[in-house]
């Protein structure tokens, strides 16, 4: 199937197509702080715009027929940050949430979520569920937010629970291959991202996806989150579109 992401012509006169547009796009949404402080506003200013902008970005994503879209919204790490900063952080999660879930229906957008949720607040593991249970049907864009997630941690919960699988004689130690692992992450039942997006110029995975992004293609784009855009988010899939995908091979 191809899909056309731009009305513009090249110079043959021919509109531009994209054939190669990933199923599923992971994004380390990357610099509301360093944003907010270039633009003189609070911090918790700059995570609002990086909010409203994931909501922008989710409707384009869906416009574009982006099957899985998973973004790195908090992680096991960022709980070392203030208080205060961590408290606004929830506050405008759950308010996000809600609204996007109001939303979701109409956009047929489905939501899940990667991470620890059971060590959230009531309120927030409430609006969650209730995500969850709104959009399961939606059959548009699956958006999935890595919300208390670390790649480590959630390595470790699956290693413990295909051990206690074993132990209890429910798998044999010979079943054990990188399928069955895959099968105990919270990716389950999605295909790995083709595709890593990371704005804000920094050029590492910092805990995320580190099972999954084997064998993804990293884009890194000079950006803070607040101020990515559709376009480049079409920028990012025709620098995948001409990588070359061995895969190991020649």
């Amino acid at each position: 199937m191809h899909y056309i992401l731009k009305t513009e012509k090249n110079k043959f006169g021919e509109e531009k197509v994209m054939n190669e547009i990933p199923k599923h796009i992971a994004i380390i949404m990357d610099g509301n702080r360093r944003w907010a402080k270039e633009h003189g506003v609070s911090t918790k200013s700059g995570h609002k715009a990086g909010a409203e902008n994931l909501k922008k970005l989710t409707r384009y994503a869906n416009k574009l027929g982006i099957e899985y879209l998973t973004v790195y919204a908090f992680s096991t790490e960022n709980w070392k940050r203030s208080e205060e900063e961590v408290g606004a952080l929830m506050i405008l999660f759950k308010k996000y949430l809600d609204d996007l879930t109001k939303a979701a229906d109409t956009e047929n957008i489905r939501i899940k979520f990667l991470g620890h949720i059971e060590a959230l607040s009531n309120t927030l593991i409430v609006s969650i569920k209730n995500a969850i249970e709104k959009t399961k049907n939606n059959t548009g864009t699956t958006l999935c937010i890595a919300f208390n997630y670390g790649g480590r941690d959630e390595i470790t919960k699956a290693v413990k629970e295909i051990a206690e699988d074993v132990e209890n004689k429910n798998i044999k130690l010979e079943d054990i291959n990188e399928n069955l692992i895959s099968s105990y992450l919270y990716t389950k039942d999605e295909p790995d991202p083709e595709l890593l997006i990371r704005t804000s110029g920094e050029m590492r995975l910092s805990n995320f996806l580190p099972w999954q992004l084997v064998y993804s293609e990293f884009v890194f784009v000079d950006k803070y989150w607040p101020d990515f855009t559709g376009e480049d988010l079409e920028k990012a899939i025709e620098v995948y579109e001409n990588r070359n995908r061995k895969f190991g091979g020649k």
